[in-house]
């Protein structure tokens, strides 16, 4: 594929877009139809792509296994962390509304996109982490 100049120009193309959608099904998904699952499919498809029409080694350029192996916990971290955080402020596990945000609206609100933010970045990274490591024994 490295050699079809239309594969690699529309891909170029298209990559921002992709992920500007997986952004916005993320950060929407507590609000409609979406959430941190369906936008870190969508974010992590899209270096998929990118490493599918450019290659392997030039996919690990954008995303190093480091990287990734960084992201998968960091994502697990926002979500356990969040959770932890309701606990020590008196809560239930994720019980947004006790968050110290002001109103308990407003705290239900940033609780659930941190916990959505924090399943993003684990799918993507996860589906990343798997395709290379997938690729890698391939070869």
């Amino acid at each position: 594929m490295q050699d079809n100049i239309i594969l690699r120009t529309v891909t170029r193309i298209l990559i921002p877009f992709i992920q500007l959608y997986g952004f916005y099904v993320i950060m929407h998904g507590e609000s409609g139809p979406g959430g941190g699952f369906q936008g870190g499919v969508i974010l992590g498809a899209s270096i998929i792509l990118y490493a599918i029409v450019f290659g392997i080694d030039q996919g690990r350029k954008i995303i190093s296994e480091k990287l990734s192996d960084t992201l998968n916990s960091v994502g697990v971290l926002i979500y356990a962390g969040i959770g932890l955080i309701c606990v020590l402020f008196g809560g239930k596990y994720l019980e947004y509304n006790i968050l110290p945000l002001g109103s308990a609206h407003l705290a239900s609100d940033m609780g659930i996109l941190g916990i959505e933010i924090g399943v993003g970045i684990t799918v993507a990274s996860v589906m990343i982490t798997i395709f290379f490591e997938t690729a890698r024994r391939e070869r």
